[in-house]
């Protein structure tokens, strides 16, 4: 039988029982001493109570928290993917011949920093110079046109400077809990095989920014394999080129793949999927609901080659919060797609 850990009210009741029981004073008064002393004794001994079960926690994978799951993790192999620096450049305007030095900072309107990675001297009005985060993960990334300030001035330069053709992008944040957990449980239910499928899975989702992944043994015929993947925190979760060569050389290393395995890595074609829905009431806190929860639906169900079930995405619709009744006008039908394209959040039309 599993233990139950007493509340507090149920120790202090105990031992004040015990108290009255061993002393024979009968039932003890709220503000009498021994009740005071009582009710503190069982307050620590709840506290006890609090630290065992916590510990016990800590003693599986499955409920450890953050810092005994890396531990976890670690016996097990399974290391947290590191949070990656977004990469891009900034327009500098100014004076010719001023130089913007190597490590120049700059600050974006809500207070994250970037630093010039090289040192450029402005020709012609402007020079576009390569900069860096200060702290790596998604919240750095910037839109193309976005004003960075200065945080010390240069004679000769502009103190605004903008964020050249392209944007700021690339990173990726830490892995989180539930995902390192995910692959800590896969890792034990399924010890690598040597190259089995699931293998390729467990390597891709190694990349930093790599959520989910699908292998197609023999896809090419005998010795090949191809593999796809997505970055489900990114804007895009397409991902592009550059990504696609950091999972292909990763999983290349002569320490995963098999000797005798020819892998493709490539990247899934998206597929918008829009709906036009009838929503009552048609406000924007339950269109926001109603969109999350239609992202939530996709992320969980869609895949290379999928289908997304129209009953699903009405249901989704449907459990929203504030829903109270709704009509999904498109799309009719379940929504298939190709082998090599993947379902994506396209846009909802509210009437």
């Amino acid at each position: 039988m599993a233990f139950k850990r007493p509340t507090l009210s149920e120790i202090v009741s105990r031992v004040k029982g015990d108290i009255e029981t061993r002393l024979s004073t009968g039932r003890l008064l709220a503000s009498s001493f021994l009740s005071i002393i009582a009710t503190a004794y069982a307050g620590a001994v709840h506290l006890l109570h609090g630290h065992i079960e916590w510990g016990i926690k800590q003693l599986f994978p499955d409920a450890a928290e953050s810092e005994y799951l890396a531990r976890w993790a670690s016996i097990w192999g399974v290391n947290r993917t590191s949070a990656v620096y977004s990469t891009g450049s900034v327009t500098f305007t100014g004076t010719d011949g001023a130089v913007i030095p190597s490590a120049t900072r700059l600050r974006r309107s809500d207070g994250v920093f970037y630093r010039t990675d090289a040192s450029g001297a402005i020709t012609g009005g402007t020079i576009d110079i390569a900069v860096t985060p200060v702290n790596a993960g998604l919240s750095a990334e910037t839109e193309e046109g976005v004003v960075l300030e200065l945080v010390t001035s240069i004679a000769g330069v502009n103190t605004s400077a903008t964020v050249a053709t392209g944007g700021i992008i690339g990173g990726a944040n830490s892995e989180s809990d539930d995902s390192l957990r995910e692959r800590l449980l896969d890792r034990i239910k399924q010890p690598p095989h040597g190259g089995a499928a699931f293998d390729y899975i467990k390597w891709a989702k190694e990349v930093s920014g790599v959520t989910r992944a699908w292998v197609y043994p023999l896809a090419m015929g005998a010795g090949t394999v191809n593999l796809t993947f997505v970055l489900d925190d990114e804007a895009d979760i397409i991902p592009d080129a550059g990504k696609v060569a950091e999972v292909q050389a990763y999983i290349d290393a002569d320490t995963l793949i098999p000797v005798t395995a020819t892998l493709t890595v490539f990247a899934p074609t998206a597929v918008p999927l829009d709906l036009d829905i009838t929503l009552t009431p048609n406000t924007a806190e339950v269109q926001a609901a109603v969109e999350n929860s239609v992202k939530d639906l996709i992320r969980r169900q869609a895949e290379p080659g999928g289908t997304i079930l129209i009953s699903q995405l009405r249901e989704a619709v449907s459990i929203a919060a504030g829903e109270f009744d709704n009509v999904v006008t498109s799309p009719t039908a379940d929504v298939t797609h190709a082998s090599a394209e993947i379902a994506t959040f396209g846009g909802i039309t509210w009437a």
